[in-house]
């Protein structure tokens, strides 16, 4: 079984010594450590306070895990805790100051009474332990008054009760009850102890006034009615004061509740973010709703922190946050993963406490909080638990984006591979003919007779035409993927776009009959004349190469309100369906028994769509019904005005 120790938390300027012993019984035993401060119903100083949470960062410092819990039981609370979390052994400090320590029985007294199996070590505390003395805060005269008028009418409904009981004819003991009944209810709604303790007071008083022989008057004749009266005003306050505390501890059950919740919910937002500023907004709403502070976030990038997010709580001006002296602190923190700035060692005349967004030793940002006061254990202990699951998900999104980048680069080095095959292959099989056939010119051209150069002399048109129009695509999709295809616009009549395109096509057009059907020939489209003459050539080739002689491809142009409808088709085998979902991929070769022994690189038809796409229309393939292809698309036009 492992050894796990707690020490003790506690405002004292001693409790450093006692930490900082713990923290060397960690190391020997090679244990596990927790600091643990158990909150009471008493209110510390602001003195307290700070020094509290200097001791809670010193804890942390050392390697402890903050923990809080709360009841006026010090000593059974630690006792619960330590049972329930396995711990072996509890570092604890003892005061040598003497006070009533010398008949009532002191922490450590208990501890070791209730420890059982459960070590106690015990740190002498040569330092005056006790409590600074609390600041007199101003009296609040609207919530003073809210809370007499309160007591006033609960004392006055239980006193009209307890009267209806008398006339009744119901018990003393009855009466009793109600007045206890009453004070216990005003302990409920007011603040503070002492109104139970009055309240406890005046039902005595009343009692004896309205209920007691002789009647209105202060006077009793009956001997027991002083021991009544005695145990009716200690029922009551310990009713009072009882239920005062079951206040209390509701109160602080609900706020730690909330905390949770909200630990709990950051936790479940953050699992469903998609984006660094989107787990950037969660966690400054998390730490609003759990600080009601402001709230400036600065991410990490390169080793430095740069412009902030800022989240600011009631409309609050942010100028006085974003100076150089808060940026230059936040720097710091992001350097050397430590908080800093209000209330901490470092930086102490900044206006915001600076905590690291970190995993282990791993930062990618700076959250800061402006505050006016120490933030209490508890919800430090959350707002650190919300900056470790944050820093959490940014690590996750940034590992989550850096594979798809690796996966993306692999994708494009596998691509740009199989271009780099697929050009060599397709380059060498023209470049080999042209070669060859101009080798034959140059040393046996007396053996040819004219028909037979002339054929020669065609293969080498052929095979040269093919390479620019291989190389003109390559310099296409080149500016596509750079991003620097820029269009230069202009009204054509597409007729003449389509008779250039046809200049450009493949010589085997003469193998099939080409056609072009246009409803007006002064159509004019907003195009950019040579990458639309482009993407003709690519259809009709793409047409020709797929389909065997003597095919028929037809060209439709057509009217349709302010566009034309322009339609590719052929009446060749045509495209499967499973084709038809890839054919406008780059780099995607169909197989075809038609196709000539050179190879498509598969730029075409993706050019097309690129072109066609960057006009802003789109491009669709169907099936020519009973058989072949159409490619369709739309394109702005603008009607031709002729002078008269």
């Amino acid at each position: 079984m492992n050894e796990h120790i707690l020490v003790c938390l506690s405002p004292s300027p001693s409790n450093t010594k006692i930490i900082e012993a713990a923290s060397k019984m960690v190391e020997a035993f090679n244990a596990n450590f927790t600091a643990l401060y158990v909150k009471t119903t008493k209110e510390p100083s602001k003195e307290d306070r700070q020094r509290l949470n200097d001791n809670v960062k010193f804890a942390q410092d050392r390697g402890a895990t903050i923990e809080s819990v709360f009841g006026d039981d010090v000593a059974y609370q630690i006792i619960e805790y330590s049972r329930l979390s396995h711990v072996t052994k509890i570092v604890v400090g003892k005061s040598r100051v003497k006070g009533l320590s010398n008949i009532k029985p002191t922490l450590v007294d208990k501890l070791i009474a209730q420890a059982g199996n459960v070590d106690v070590y015990i740190i002498p505390d040569t330092e005056d332990t006790r409590p600074a003395p609390k600041e007199k805060e101003p009296i609040d005269l609207n919530a003073l008054k809210k809370d007499l008028l309160k007591s006033f009418v609960i004392l006055s409904i239980t006193t009209l009760i307890s009267y209806l009981f008398f006339e009744i004819g119901f018990a003393d003991s009855s009466i009793m009850m109600v007045y206890i009944l009453g004070v216990m209810i005003i302990a409920m709604i007011t603040q503070g102890k002492a109104y139970s303790l009055i309240t406890s007071a005046l039902i005595v008083v009343i009692f004896n006034f309205l209920f007691t022989e002789p009647r209105f008057t202060l006077k009793a004749y009956a001997s027991e009615y002083p021991v009544t009266f005695l145990v009716m005003f200690f029922a009551a306050l310990i009713t009072g004061t009882l239920a005062g505390k079951l206040k209390d501890f509701a109160s602080e059950s609900t706020r730690n509740s909330y905390r949770t919740k909200i630990l709990f919910d950051t936790n479940q937002l953050l699992q469903n973010s998609t984006s660094s500023e989107e787990i950037v907004t969660i966690m400054a709403k998390q730490i609003q709703k759990l600080l009601s502070k402001s709230v400036i976030v600065y991410i990490k990038e390169n080793g430095k922190i740069d412009r902030p997010y800022v989240f600011m709580y009631n409309k609050e001006d942010p100028s006085k946050y974003l100076n150089d002296h808060e940026f230059k602190v936040a720097q710091w923190v992001c350097e050397h993963n430590k908080q800093a700035g209000a209330f901490t060692v470092r930086f102490t005349d900044s206006s915001c406490l600076h905590l690291s967004i970190r995993v282990n030793q791993q930062g990618y940002g700076v959250v800061s909080i402006p505050i006016d006061e120490p933030i209490e254990p508890f919800e430090n202990s959350i707002l650190l638990s919300i900056l470790g699951e944050s820093a959490l998900a940014m690590e996750n999104y940034r590992n989550i984006k850096d594979k798809e980048e690796s996966i993306i680069l692999a994708e494009n080095e596998r691509t740009r591979a199989n271009m780099l095959r697929s050009i060599s292959h397709d380059l060498r099989t023209p470049l080999t003919s042209i070669l060859g056939n101009a080798s034959n010119l140059l040393s046996n051209a007396h053996l040819f007779d004219e028909k037979t150069k002339s054929q020669i002399y065609l293969d080498i048109y052929d095979e040269s035409w093919w390479l620019i129009n291989l190389v003109e695509n390559l310099l296409s999709v080149t500016k596509i993927e750079d991003g620097d295809m820029h269009l230069n616009f202009s009204y054509e009549l597409i007729n003449e776009i389509v008779e250039e395109a046809l200049k450009h096509v493949d010589r085997h057009k003469i193998e099939h009959k080409i056609s072009i059907h246009s409803e007006d020939d002064l159509m004019l489209v907003k195009v950019d004349s040579r990458l639309m003459v482009q993407v003709f050539v690519n259809l009709i080739d793409n047409a020709i190469k797929y389909t065997p002689k003597g095919s028929h491809i037809d060209v439709f142009i057509l009217k349709k309100e302010e566009e034309v409808l322009i339609r590719v088709q052929d009446d060749g085998p045509g495209i499967s369906d499973e084709d038809k979902e890839h054919i406008f991929e780059r780099y995607y070769q169909k197989a075809n028994t038609l196709a000539d022994s050179r190879r498509s690189l598969g730029l075409g038809l993706a050019l097309c769509r690129s072109i066609i796409n960057a006009h802003g229309h789109e491009i669709v393939v169907k099936d020519n019904v009973p058989h072949g292809t159409i490619f369709e698309f739309t394109l702005s036009s603008k009607e031709v005005v002729l002078d008269a």
